[in-house]
């Protein structure tokens, strides 16, 4: 009982965080995806992919597709042809002067709560996350489910 409410403990941790991340993007008059666009933009820097948001933000290709269209079209962004097919994804002023205003604040403000952690203790928290996530991933692999079995959608 006392692991089951440990971790109760943890996912609801991780729920508070997500649910932060979710009132910064309203603050920033932003959608999640959108948010989360403007956040990778950030930190990949401009000409990415949309696969390269979908791997940096774990939101769906289709979510992504859709948001990027919508920001298109609002004139925050514009797209241009690559390789192939590949679109790039570049801001365009308006795009810009939103990502100085509302995306940059909250990524000083992580590294500002990332900083307040010692050395050891940002080491320790990177290096516990990733070891929970390790043997996670190694026990979803036993977790297969049949659709046809029981179909929910």
């Amino acid at each position: 009982m006392e692991l089951e409410r440990e971790l109760r403990a943890f996912n609801a941790f991780f729920k508070e965080m997500d649910d932060l991340y979710h009132d910064l993007a309203i603050g920033a008059g932003l959608s999640d995806s959108a948010f989360d666009i403007f956040y990778t933009l950030r930190t990949l820097g401009e000409g990415c992919l949309q696969r390269d948001v979908c791997g940096c933000s774990f939101v769906s290709k289709q979510t992504v597709n859709s948001s990027i269209r919508t920001l298109e079209r609002r004139g925050l962004l514009s797209l241009r042809p690559g390789k192939g097919r590949n679109l790039h994804i570049y801001l365009t002023p308006a795009g810009r002067q939103l990502m100085e205003e509302r995306i940059d604040p909250v990524l000083r403000m992580e590294v500002r709560a990332f900083s307040t952690l010692s050395a050891a203790d940002r080491a320790e928290l990177l290096r516990l996350n990733r070891a929970y996530l390790d043997a996670l991933r190694s026990h979803a692999g036993a977790q297969t489910f049949d659709p046809q079995e029981n179909p929910l959608l």
